[in-house]
Parts: C-alpha cells; structure tokens; sequence
C-alpha cells in the first residue's frame, strides 16, 4: 500500500490530536500542505517542512515511503525574515482579527499594535485584506487559516481574551506595554487636540480636571487619561 510517515512536533500533535509517528495513505497526488491540512492542521501553523531529510515547501507532491518531519512555528516569529515556507518578508508586524476573538483585539490596540477587526468580515474579506495588507491572522477558525491567501496566521489556543493576548505576545515578541496610541474602536493613529476645539463635547468633571486630550481622525472619539486609561493600562500590566 502507498504510504508516507509523517512526524508532527510535539506541540502539534498535541493541540491537533495527532499520532506519532502517523502513517497516511496516498489516494491520490497532492501537495504536502493539502495533506497536512486534510489532517486537521492549517498551514499558519507550521513552521518547517523536511522530507526525506530535505527542507521543503507547500507544494511539495510527496511519493510512497517518504517520512516528513512536520515542525511547528517558532516563537518569536519575525515576518520580516523570509523562510522556504515563507519566502516574501514582510516590513512590519501587524494584525486582523477574526470576528470570534474581537476583545483580543481591543487589547492589540491599547498596545498600539495595528489590528483590523470588524464583525461583519466575512471569512473571504479576512482572507482578503490579510493578502492584499500583509497582516496576521488571528482566529479560533480552522477553516479560515487554511484559505490559501493566508501566509502568517495563529490558530488562538486560548478562551479568555487575557490569556489570548499573553499567547500572541509570546508568539510574536510583543512588548505588553499599553500605549493608547490607537483608537479603540477603528484602529486609527490618535492625534493630539486642543481642549478648545472640544470643550462642548466633554463632560463638566473631565473639562475640571484634564487638559491634555487626543482624538480619533476617523470616528472622532476623544481620548484622556482619566480612571478608565488606568483601569485599561493595570490590566495589560496583569497579563504581563
């Protein structure tokens, strides 16, 4: 019988359910990321691919007895390095989020990392928008990190968005600083604002006892550091 072996790293076989080693029957040509993702395991999240001892791409077609080592990404992943499975790099770190992990990416923001998120994205637009902007996907969905268009992507492990955020910084080095650079509700870059210009817009105690204020360019929210920025500022520390 046609088969290959394959070796899945520790913590794919783990989170996947995957024997080792694991025999698979070829019942037809197809390429290794087909495969490995007819197994249940996106493509976001392998890191490396060798094949009889030779490191190998997606499109790799693997024949009878092969064994395939199948690697997981490595922490922390840097997207402006370019790999055999990723050869294009990319000159920032930014992100979309799926509509099923939104509160991570309220959290993004407050870091001030560039995050896309909307609840009415479509799988397809996601998928799109991540191509088209370079941007990670971030999503609780399989099935959506395994659209083609996709290149660097995570299948979030966590439930609580706290520890979803502990699990992105990790994986992508990021610095569990809150900058409240970014608004909160359209990702836009916050520009400062003279009170005068907003004055009417503000509430009698936050006119008393603040000054310094910036604005949203886009859905012009105004932003202060009043209770609620400490409230937002101690909680990313607690994820730290």
């Amino acid at each position: 019988m046609k088969y290959i072996t394959f070796y899945f790293h520790r913590e794919l076989r783990e989170h996947f359910g995957l024997k080792y080693p694991l025999e698979y029957v070829l019942q037809r040509r197809a390429s290794i990321k087909d495969i490995i993702e007819a197994l249940g395991v996106p493509h976001t999240e392998v890191g490396e691919i060798i094949a009889d001892e030779r490191e190998a791409g997606f499109d790799h077609i693997p024949s009878p007895g092969e064994k395939i080592v199948v690697r997981s990404v490595e922490a922390p992943v840097d997207v402006a390095s370019s790999t055999r499975l990723r050869p294009e790099a990319w000159p920032e770190t930014r992100f979309i989020a799926d509509v099923n992990v939104g509160k991570l990416a309220m959290l993004l923001r407050m870091l001030g990392q560039d995050t896309l998120w909307d609840n009415s994205y479509s799988d397809r637009q996601v998928a799109v928008l991540a191509a088209r902007e370079r941007r990670i996907v971030l999503s609780r969905d399989r099935g959506l990190l395994k659209r083609k268009e996709i290149m660097h992507g995570r299948l979030i492990r966590a439930c609580n968005p706290d520890d979803q955020l502990r699990e992105v910084a990790r994986i992508y080095g990021l610095d569990l600083t809150c900058s409240f650079s970014r608004c909160l509700r359209c990702n836009q870059v916050l520009e400062p604002v003279p009170k005068s210009e907003i004055i009417q817009r503000l509430k009698p105690r936050t006119r008393k006892y603040f000054d310094y204020f910036e604005i949203c360019p886009g859905c012009e929210r105004i932003y202060w550091r009043g209770s609620h920025w400490e409230k937002m500022c101690s909680r990313i520390q607690d994820a730290g």
